[in-house]
């Protein structure tokens, strides 16, 4: 009796915690997952019926649906995103840890400040301060120079460099922080002997700079992926904002979801979608984990 329980005393303390996190994280995945096989919305809201699979059907066989134009979208969106900010936060801090370079302390303070001030308010101002088209800072620039001021904000074109600068803006700061503590991480003496060998600044960056940091920053790379694939409150509060609306169709997988769930009621339709979404997501952590652990054993 006395070996039962104690064998059975770390089964009472983690009891709680798993009933805990099983209302809180795992019963809305089922229960999602539920609505996404109805016809549930706002006129079905007690009455609904199961319907199969055609919520999936519908996102992705239905070329019209939204949900295609929407996930292509959101990969365009992560691709042009992480490879810019890889490269901007690659020089940026490599500039920063130069030897020549000073006042390092300062530059770097100044960079976290878009990182420290909170996001929504940070894309609020760039809306009404920056791309605002009687009023915005852009655009006086523009008129001052002798050019028509632009509609930032209403083509799909232009509001999507638009997004782009301010998701630039808001990471930027984040990955300049790893990959500038991976670099100072980085021994000396590699650049010492490439300096003896002659070896070009293309030469350091792909021989020894960039294969020394690339294990460090490698989890905070797959984070921000992650971040910039779920991104939300840029493109929502920007250009599809309820009431204030600037003329660009640009979804991405997230925001579309939403507007299914919130706008058109369509809640089981936006559950199916998130539901794929979910198993995208799973499924490349569970591709990333696997690859990780070989690449740990090679």
């Amino acid at each position: 009796m006395k070996e039962r329980n104690k064998l059975l005393k770390p089964i009472y303390f983690i009891t709680p915690a798993l009933i805990l996190i099983g209302l809180i994280v795992l019963f809305p995945i089922i229960y999602t997952v539920y609505i996404s096989f109805t016809n549930m919305n706002i006129y079905h809201w007690f009455n609904f019926k199961i319907i199969g699979f055609a919520n999936y059907r519908r996102a992705l066989f239905i070329l019209d649906s939204g949900f295609i134009s929407a996930i292509l979208f959101t990969f365009l969106w992560t691709v042009v995103n992480m490879v810019l900010q890889m490269i901007l936060a690659f020089i940026i801090a490599n500039l920063l840890n130069h030897k020549l370079m000073k006042f390092k302390g300062l530059y770097k303070t100044l960079l976290i400040i878009p990182w420290a001030i909170p996001g929504y308010v940070s894309i609020l101002l760039w809306r009404t301060g920056i791309f605002n088209t009687q009023f915005g800072l852009l655009n006086q620039w523009l008129v001052s120079l002798g050019f028509e001021g632009k509609l930032w904000l209403s083509s799909n074109a232009l509001a999507f460099m638009s997004l782009t600068v301010v998701n630039l803006w808001l990471a930027l700061p984040f990955m300049i922080v790893i990959i500038d503590g991976a670099l100072q991480s980085i021994d000396k003496s590699y650049y010492e002997a490439a300096d003896i060998e002659s070896a070009t600044i293309i030469d350091k960056a792909f021989k020894i700079t960039i294969p020394l940091i690339k294990p460090v920053i490698a989890p905070a790379v797959i984070i921000t992926i992650f971040t910039t694939f779920k991104q939300f409150d840029i493109i929502f509060l920007l250009t599809l904002q309820p009431g204030a609306q600037t003329g660009s169709t640009l979804h991405t997988i997230i925001t579309y979801a939403y507007e299914n769930a919130f706008i058109t009621s369509n809640y089981g339709y936006s559950s199916a979608v998130s539901t794929i979404i979910f198993i995208i997501l799973v499924s490349t952590t569970l591709v990333w984990g696997r690859r990780k652990r070989g690449l740990a054993y090679e």
